[in-house]
């Protein structure tokens, strides 16, 4: 299949500092004579040859022609300046976030080096390097309370290198009853590596993920999950996926692919709008120009999120999805329980997340009846809050679930319940997550 690259975060450009030319050509921060119509003249040139709308690219590539002659540029001597300049003004024409004009002198300079083998061993091993720093964009693998697995993404790295990673992460949750896949800061990548996790998320039989069309080689290509996977495969497990207004490119893809194939749940914001995947074209030996060569056809809605981005099921600030999410998964899982432990192992967390969300509050007086020692255990009030000890133990603050039921502040497998008989205080039952309970009677 053919590879299609997207839009990749610029923290994963290369850097090869090889010579002390290439130190000197950094320090050259303005621009040079005649550099601007050089720039202005490539990047319209690379434009009309590889952009997926050619009517759109003789657009563009006129209104930056225009601007050179106008003097627009004339003033601009930061070339960083100028980048984004001609970015700007290529965007307000073809509204498509991915086109980009960057100062890079670095980057192009490091690809030039490269002659022999050895170079590009080292240039490949640099490459790999910089994405092993960010461990191929699996920032957090864990499993959240109540079994629901967490998969904190940041980019969809090259399936050649980070494969194994992929894998890893995939199997580690796949003992989860639910699956939250948080996209918020993922800002794109290969559309492999979107192949491959999907590929985890349905059956052996391959599924239609999606189509695109490339410009240069006016060629068509689609995308399947694959018919196989190492280790095990989470077809039925319910998805989640966290989406913000940053999340971009291949995450959007991930995001639009599950949305439509109604095997996800999208929790969040609507996504940034970028579905024309592309590369970096070198426009002169210090400026780039990453053109969108190409755009996404889904199967089922023979469109795509450019410009409009993907919209979640559930709307909400990014920075609220993980927990609603989390509040979601446990909820659903107990509905469709048909287990009664089951049943209680959900509540047990999910009474925690609701008291978060929705904090009970417990009158001072009511909290001063539950002052005491019982038994071993010595419960305290300061400042309206109360705090439990065991012996010597760690002392906790106590989070209230309702009027007589307490959580341990960092601790989620033990619980106080206060019981009362005839408007006295006479006991404390301790609660535990495996159903376990015992009781101290009030001193």
């Amino acid at each position: 299949m053919r590879k299609i690259v997207f839009a990749v975060p610029a923290s994963l450009i290369l850097f090869l500092i090889s010579n002390q030319k290439l130190l000197a050509q950094d320090n050259q921060t303005s621009l040079r004579a005649n550099e601007i119509s050089l720039v202005v003249d490539s990047v319209g040139s690379k434009l009309i040859s590889n952009y997926v709308f050619p009517e759109v690219a003789n657009q563009m590539a006129t209104f930056i022609d225009t601007n050179l002659k106008k003097g627009v540029y004339t003033s601009i001597s930061d070339p960083l300046l100028f980048a984004n300049k001609l970015t700007e003004d290529l965007r307000s024409i073809s509204h498509d976030k991915h086109i980009s004009v960057r100062f890079n002198p670095q980057s192009i300079a490091a690809r030039e080096e490269v002659h022999t083998p050895e170079d590009s061993i080292a240039y490949l091993n640099n490459y790999i390097s910089r994405l092993k720093r960010n461990n191929f964009g699996f920032k957090e693998v864990r499993i959240l309370d109540g079994n629901i697995g967490y998969l904190d993404l940041r980019s969809f790295s090259n399936v050649e290198y980070a494969g194994p990673t992929a894998v890893s992460a995939m199997n580690f949750l796949s003992n989860s009853d639910a699956i939250i896949i948080d996209l918020r800061s993922n800002g794109g990548g290969s559309p492999q590596m979107i192949q491959l996790i999907s590929s985890y998320l349905f059956g052996a039989e391959p599924v239609h993920l999606n189509n695109f069309y490339t410009r240069p080689t006016d060629s068509h290509s689609q995308t399947w999950t694959l018919p196989h996977v190492q280790g095990k495969r989470s077809p039925t497990t319910p998805v989640y996926v966290l989406t913000s207004s940053t999340t971009f490119s291949a995450a959007e893809e991930f995001s639009y692919n599950l949305k439509h194939l109604e095997r996800a749940t999208l929790i969040g914001e609507t996504t940034g709008g970028g579905a024309h995947p592309g590369g970096t074209i070198n426009a002169t030996d210090r400026f780039t120009v990453w053109v969108p060569s190409g755009r996404a056809i889904n199967p089922i809605t023979n469109t795509n999120w450019e410009g409009t981005g993907v919209t979640p099921h559930i709307k909400i600030a990014s920075e609220k999805a993980l927990e609603v999410a989390h509040i979601k998964a446990l909820e659903s899982l107990k509905e469709k329980s048909t287990d009664s432990q089951r049943t209680e192992f959900y509540q047990w967390y999910l009474s925690a997340l609701n008291s978060n969300v929705n904090p009970v509050d417990v009158k001072a007086s009511v909290l001063k009846s539950y002052v005491g020692t019982y038994g071993p255990r010595v419960i305290q009030l300061d400042k309206n809050r109360l705090w439990y000890r065991r012996d010597k133990g760690t002392t906790y603050e106590l989070i209230p679930l309702n009027q007589n039921e307490f959580l341990l502040k960092g601790m989620n497998s033990f619980r106080i319940k206060f019981i009362t008989e005839e408007g006295k205080t006479v006991a404390l039952e301790g609660n535990y997550s495996n159903g376990r309970k015992d009781r101290n009677p009030k001193d």
